[in-house]
């Protein structure tokens, strides 16, 4: 739990933005009482294609500190900084991360690795104490709390993976956002063949899923293209394979929804990995 201030520090509140709502979420845990986040990009709502509005050039005009992931995941940002005409420090997040690779760009989606997570803590407590010396102890100690939380929840993910069989660790997904938990915790996520997200699939492309399936002994199917039920029943009764849930990537939930936190994402990730993974 954050530690509370007194009404003279809270008057004085470091007015920060991050740029997508995982983002901001670090940055509110490292903060606690002491700052105030403004996120542009938030719950629900995808950084890859978001189209920045004039009120998000007023938000970013009077921040101190404009928090971002960086490795080309925000492209939009620049212009939209250079149009404000913001002065604030502009703080990557996963600096000091080395990056996988999607083709021939880095893969932005670092936070999915528990580990890396801690990496952005760091660089956030840091950047935070920079900016407002007075209150570097606090966020020392918010930042150190929130490690410790960290920690407890990647021995929960390791543990929760450790349980499935070696050989049923995998499972066809058309989002390329989980490298890096692939990488961390040994799960392997397969793309399926023969088929695009911008466009529905064919009865061939199905048929090649299938085979893909069959072929790899692949458990589980999480394919977010294939928006006709009819057709995600017939590749699991085809196949045996069972069909997954929602696996939130880029994306916190609101207040209401299963992930509204970036704990709470991970939480709901491998709850439904190991699910649909399970024997």
């Amino acid at each position: 739990m954050l530690a509370a201030i007194g009404p003279s520090r809270a008057a004085e509140r470091l007015d920060v933005v991050a740029s997508f709502s995982i983002i901001g979420d670090f940055v509110r845990n490292v903060g606690g009482n002491s700052v105030s986040v403004t996120t542009l990009v938030g719950p629900d709502s995808d950084a890859h294609v978001y189209a920045p509005t004039p009120a998000d050039a007023k938000k970013i005009a009077g921040a101190r500190l404009i928090f971002v992931n960086g490795l080309g995941f925000e492209g939009w940002l620049p212009r939209l900084v250079q149009s404000s005409g913001s002065r604030a420090k502009i703080v990557t997040a996963s600096d000091g991360i080395s990056p996988l690779r999607l083709g021939s760009a880095a893969d932005p989606h670092a936070w999915q690795s528990v580990g890396n997570a801690k990496v952005y803590v760091a660089n956030i407590s840091r950047a935070l104490a920079a900016a407002d010396p007075d209150g570097a102890e606090q966020f020392r100690k918010n930042a150190q709390a929130y490690v410790e939380t960290l920690d407890a929840l990647d021995r929960e993910v390791r543990d929760a993976v450790a349980r499935i069989p070696p050989d049923r660790r995998k499972v066809i997904s058309t989002h390329n956002a989980f490298g890096y938990f692939a990488a961390g915790y040994g799960i392997e996520f397969i793309a399926p063949l023969g088929v695009s997200t911008e466009s529905e699939p064919s009865a061939r492309d199905i048929a090649r899923i299938i085979t893909q399936i069959r072929t790899a002994g692949i458990p589980a199917v999480f394919l977010e293209n294939i928006t006709d039920p009819r057709l995600i029943g017939r590749i699991s009764a085809e196949t045996g394979a069972r069909i997954g849930g929602t696996l939130y990537s880029d994306s916190l939930t609101g207040e209401k929804g299963d992930s509204p936190t970036y704990i709470a994402m991970v939480r709901h990730n491998i709850k439904t990995l190991t699910s649909a993974l399970s024997p």
